[in-house]
């Protein structure tokens, strides 16, 4: 069976058996569970992206981006992630990329699910609370990331981008997320988003987090009953909406 390397947002490589080889479920096969898998997924990708808001100890790398604009256009930090969302699926077009299902809910679902769990959730002014909200945050997150990947509708808009890079220059997946990922945190730094120990802590801990949930959530085979752990662009994917 040939194997498909997944890279998580940690710079972590995951190997997922490819969805294109005969074990691997049909399309139509565990539907229903595939449909819940991903708005489960990106749901609690949107909560939990909430929860590292709210403690205030620094976000993930695009969530930097979307902070500092938020601040600049006065609009809600869940807002701009749909307009930054839409404008990178955009860049999509040149790059030859196709996008699923799962790509075009991304753009709205995280989002939506960011700004009703802040508008829920009390202001956190003490460690003794903003912390435990971070590492909350980052645990969630790595299990949304294995609900959204395992169900196979495609890769969120700002990986996509990177795969497309990736295929159009030549250049590796990780060096283009590098480059792309220093740029936006640095660009969303400058406009006032946050950058703290939560951004370190979950660079380090998201890709065994993501790997890990991965297998718990990956869905049956068709004839051995083992798992499919995800769908990719040929031959690749990376785990973050």
């Amino acid at each position: 069976m040939r194997q498909a390397t997944v890279t998580t947002q940690g710079g972590i490589p995951v190997s997922a058996p490819d969805p294109a080889t005969p074990s691997a479920s049909p399309p139509g096969r565990h539907l229903p569970r595939r449909l819940v898998q991903l708005y489960a997924g990106l749901t609690l990708y949107g909560a939990s992206s909430a929860l590292l808001v709210a403690a205030g100890l620094g976000l993930e790398p695009w969530n930097v981006l979307h902070q500092g604009l938020a601040e600049l256009t006065g609009l809600s930090i869940g807002v701009v992630s749909i307009v930054v969302g839409a404008a990178v699926l955009l860049l999509w077009v040149p790059l030859r990329q196709r996008p699923g299902l799962g790509t075009v809910s991304n753009v709205f679902v995280v989002g939506l699910a960011m700004d009703g769990t802040l508008a829920l959730l009390p202001d956190a002014r003490s460690l003794a609370v903003r912390v435990p909200l971070l590492v909350a945050g980052i645990v969630l997150n790595g299990a949304a990331t294995g609900l959204y990947i395992a169900a196979r509708f495609g890769p969120g808009p700002r990986d996509g981008l990177m795969t497309g890079l990736h295929r159009r220059t030549g250049r590796s997946i990780r060096l283009m997320r590098t480059a792309v990922e220093v740029a936006v945190v640095v660009t969303g730094f400058l406009l006032g988003g946050t950058i703290g120990v939560g951004t370190v802590l979950y660079a380090v801990s998201i890709g065994p987090l993501a790997q890990a949930f991965l297998r718990v959530f990956a869905l049956p085979s068709a004839s051995t009953g083992s798992t499919v752990v995800a769908g990719a662009t040929p031959g690749r994917a990376i785990l973050r909406p």
